[in-house]
């Protein structure tokens, strides 16, 4: 047998770290390259036209209005407030 144990037991830790270096370095590179592949060979999907106003039929009712407006205040001790309220 060549060296101790303990010079073996580095050696073979040296290489295994050197591996995991190389082999994470090689998953980063691939990856930047593949988002800039992407980013400059595929068109981004254009995204849809926004919603016409909901009718005044679909508008929130006033009483679930105030119990939402309640409980934001709550939640928020009174710092909270909503600016605008939309059916999803």
């Amino acid at each position: 047998m060549e060296g101790t144990l303990i010079e073996q037991a580095f050696t073979l830790m040296l290489v295994g770290m050197i591996t995991v270096f190389a082999v994470l370095g090689l998953v980063i590179a691939m990856g930047n390259a593949l988002i800039r592949f992407v980013n400059k060979y595929v068109p981004e999907e254009e995204a849809p036209a926004p919603k016409a106003a909901a009718p005044a039929s679909a508008a929130i009712a006033p009483d679930v209005k105030s119990a939402i407006e309640l409980a934001v205040a709550k939640i928020t001790s009174n710092k909270g407030r909503i600016e605008k309220i939309e059916k999803i």
